[in-house]
């Protein structure tokens, strides 16, 4: 007879966005960013940053999910930077979904309420509110699908073959 040893835990948990708000009192966009593209990629979402538009606009994160659903976020990690930046309704004709990633001490209430939103910091987000979806018309669509591989497959071959 075999004695079993109690099931692990399937994964440990990791720090919540207000522990780590205590030892990084301002989350920058970067820190943002990263904690949002881990959580996307947990859900099952490709991410892409700094995705430039046929617009000329560039989108912070740009994820697609298994079913071609694309979902732009746009990065706020402070207030001036929100009043500053008035650009992110040109995002919306580029996405099916769209949603603002905010650092734990943002003042939430700031941020329009019609869209979706997501707080985070350098390790993990969590969608506070889940941005409408809007269906991209079939050329839109397939112009960004080709666009999102396109921007990948460049970055991972100066990643894997970085020019001399």
């Amino acid at each position: 007879m075999s004695s079993l040893a109690p099931p692990l835990p399937a994964a440990l948990p990791g720090p919540s966005p207000a522990d780590a708000a205590v030892a990084e009192p301002s989350a920058g966009a970067a820190a943002i960013c990263r904690g949002v593209c881990r959580r996307l990629t947990e859900l099952g979402y490709a991410t892409l940053t700094e995705v430039t538009l046929a617009t000329g606009r560039r989108v912070d994160i740009m994820a697609l999910d298994r079913h071609g659903e694309i979902l732009v976020i746009e990065i706020k990690s402070s207030v001036a930077d929100f009043r500053a930046d008035r650009k992110w309704q040109d995002y919306l004709e580029f996405c099916d979904r769209f949603a603002f990633a905010v650092g734990p001490e943002f003042p939430r209430d700031l941020l329009p309420g019609e869209v979706g939103l997501l707080v985070a910091d350098a390790y993990d987000a969590h969608e506070l509110r889940a941005g409408p979806a809007t269906k991209l018309p079939a050329t839109r669509r397939k112009h960004l699908l080709l666009r999102f591989a396109h921007v990948a497959g460049a970055r991972l071959l100066r990643r894997e073959d970085p020019p001399l």
